[in-house]
């Protein structure tokens, strides 16, 4: 989702990647949902390992969602924690709020970087 709020609101200006440390190899049905409410398609995304995104390194920032110690390492200029809870048990109405949360976190990442 938060690849997806990048490019909503940096457009073409942003270039965002999403990754994971044990990717699925699909989109939580919930994320493509939630995202559908606010007109963004989540289906056209995969999801992806972190080595398919390193080859597009280096980033100006790196953000992870809650990884503590367990964070992986990117070539970044900035690393940012967001400390942001896994949505993908949650029921849809936390779910919203979890979603919300990352948008107004992308967003403020925008105006700062």
């Amino acid at each position: 989702m938060s690849q997806a709020f990048a490019k909503m609101i940096g457009g073409d200006e942003v270039e965002a990647y999403s990754s994971g440390s044990k990717p699925s190899g699909r989109i939580n049905q919930k994320a493509i949902e939630a995202m559908k409410e606010l007109g963004y398609d989540l289906k056209k995304h995969r999801s992806k390992s972190l080595d398919q995104v390193k080859e597009f390194a280096p980033f100006d920032a790196v953000v992870t969602m809650g990884c503590g110690d367990a964070c992986p390492w990117m070539p970044a200029k900035q690393f940012i924690d967001w400390q942001i809870p896994d949505p993908r048990e949650m029921n849809e109405v936390d779910f919203r709020k979890v979603r919300d949360l990352i948008k107004v976190k992308v967003e403020d990442l925008l105006k700062a970087i």
